[in-house]
């Protein structure tokens, strides 16, 4: 097997960090485009020694697991959309589930109220991992190389150590209290002062993920891995048993498939809200005229369809295999022209006056997505995540690696906001083997029937306004694909009924129109970091590397 030299330089050619007045980096042939410099690498590498776009993803998912750890993982679980060359599509559903002694009050003290955490942080705040069995489904069903050759990068990675960079230094140290209070073993290895330049090793991580090279599946849902996964949750009061981690299976599902201005959308069905709710804003907005770039004419008219989208959102959307998803009436085109008849040009609505849509018939910020196309003209679509940063702050001792705390995006209460300020009801409600609701928005885009885009993003909530925004920069806005990733971002969910917004992403002229409408605006922090690629009209690829964190693209 080839071996390949991990360096935070240049393979290939390499692009991150662009001022958003240039081009992110062209390549012939084939692309990569992750959170992480090292995990592009790996990707590309795969690429380069004659894998596919599948066989890429699944390398740079567990390199992910091992270069950062704030979001990739194989603790955690996500969704992947596959575009073939030859256009057939399928989209993967590995995200996580709810435990078999799982209850709907399980959060809950005995007058009802939601107690502080527990659904956030420690044992008791874990899914059921699926990352693992979603990356050996797709190797089943598209992979073309040796299991072997896509999991050796990370275990070296894992074993020999590489460098951090200064984010992940920063929010391993601003996690330590967190690793010492959530850990019944403490996870010593993590537990220093980092600084930018320090050589961390995984070392467990890399024996953890020796298993899985070697035994696929069952390297991780059953034998060592799974005794040390449930040991560690019976020492910190969890419920997760070895039947929960067995009986675990990812599921393919029918994709989102729709259309903008004559381009064909294909994204993720439930349990992700993303593809329904990306659809619903992009027909909310159809045949409108947008005006400039986050003027107040954009604004207005993105914030009122985000709005009404939201409240579809919490009302209708969870898991379809619990609860029946009205997906072809949240997609009907009639529908969402109607959920917009009253909106007014001149003044916002009131969140408080909106309601779900009547028929018949929650997520982390730090989450991570990676785009990936191949030589053959194959595109990935992934975006995985342990939910909150470090996810429930559990790392299983002897495994090395941590836990999610997607339980929260469950609606813990009717009507009672997660971590993110999402709001939900019956739909979402835990249950027994239950997928939780996502938010997650993996993309792929086609024009006149050849590939245009991939896009995908973290970000919690927010996801599936970043790709809205993303796409129409690119198509509404003619913003290269850097451009569009680059630029200031702005959201609205419905509940807090606020447009929240980046700084420098809204003029102040525009935020006093705004105002003047009757919004209210709350300035925060950058949020999301959209990795994509477009396919330009020369065919060549232009990756766009979010600048908000280390993301890179690598191709050739």
């Amino acid at each position: 097997m080839k071996k390949i030299k991990y360096v935070l330089l240049v393979l290939g050619a390499y692009a991150c960090n662009i001022p958003a007045n240039e081009t992110g980096l062209i390549t012939e042939k084939a692309m990569v485009v992750s959170a992480h410099p090292l995990a592009s690498q790996v990707g590309s590498a795969i690429l380069k020694q004659g894998g596919n776009a599948i066989d890429a993803a699944i390398a740079t998912q567990f390199a992910l697991a091992v270069v950062y750890p704030v979001a990739g993982n194989i603790g955690g679980g996500g969704f992947m959309v596959i575009r073939m060359s030859d256009g057939s599509v399928n989209t993967l559903d590995f995200r996580e589930k709810a435990p078999m002694s799982s209850s709907e009050t399980m959060y809950l003290d005995s007058a009802n109220n939601v107690i502080e955490n527990l659904s956030t942080r420690g044992h008791l705040a874990s899914g059921v991992p699926g990352s693992v069995e979603g990356m050996v489904k797709a190797y089943e069903n598209f992979g073309t190389i040796s299991w072997v050759e896509l999991i050796q990068p990370a275990i070296d990675l894992a074993l020999n150590g590489f460098p951090l960079t200064e984010r992940e230094a920063n929010g391993l140290n601003s996690n330590q209290k967190n690793f010492s209070t959530y850990n019944t073993l403490a996870p010593d290895f993590l537990i220093r002062d980092w600084k930018a330049g320090d050589t961390i090793r995984w070392i467990d991580l890399g024996h953890t993920l020796e298993r899985i090279r070697d035994n696929g599946r069952a390297g991780f849902y059953e034998g060592e891995t799974a005794a040390l996964i449930v040991e560690e949750m019976q020492r910190g009061n969890g419920i997760m048993t070895l039947e929960d981690l067995k009986n675990y299976d990812a599921q393919w599902r029918t994709p989102i498939i729709g259309s903008y201005e004559g381009l064909k959308v294909i994204s993720m069905s439930p349990p992700s809200s993303g593809g329904i709710a990306l659809m619903q804003l992009l027909k909310s907005v159809e045949g409108r005229e947008l005006g400039d770039h986050n003027s107040t004419q954009a604004l207005h008219l993105m914030t009122e369809a985000e709005r009404r989208v939201y409240a579809d959102r919490a009302t209708h959307l969870g898991d379809a295999d619990y609860y029946n998803v009205p997906v072809e009436e949240l997609l009907d085109s009639a529908y969402n022209m109607g959920r917009m008849s009253d909106f007014s040009t001149t003044a916002k609505t009131h969140s408080d006056s909106l309601a779900a849509g009547v028929f018949a018939l929650a997520e982390s910020e730090q989450t991570t997505h990676f785009s990936i196309v191949d030589p053959f003209g194959n595109a990935v679509s992934v975006t995985t995540t342990l939910n909150g940063g470090y996810g429930s702050k559990v790392v299983v001792a002897g495994a090395g690696f941590l836990m999610n705390n997607e339980m929260d995006d469950f609606s813990i209460k009717p009507g009672f906001p997660n971590y993110y300020g999402l709001v939900g009801g019956r739909a979402n409600a835990i249950e027994p083997g239950k997928r939780m609701l996502s938010s997650m928005t993996p993309t792929i885009l086609e024009k006149d029937n050849q590939l245009f885009m991939v896009v995908g993003t973290p970000g919690g909530s927010t996801i599936i306004t970043s790709v809205f925004q993303t796409i129409l920069n690119v198509l509404e806005h003619d913003m290269t694909m850097q451009q569009a990733v680059s630029a200031g971002r702005v959201h609205h969910q419905w509940k807090p009924d606020k447009i929240f917004y980046q700084e420098g992403a809204i003029s102040k002229d525009d935020s006093l129109s705004l105002v003047k409408l009757g919004h209210e605006l709350q300035q925060r922090g950058p949020y999301g970091k959209v990795d994509a690629i477009l396919v330009l009209p020369d065919g060549k690829l232009e990756g766009g590397a979010d600048p908000r964190g280390d993301d890179a693209a690598v191709g050739y």
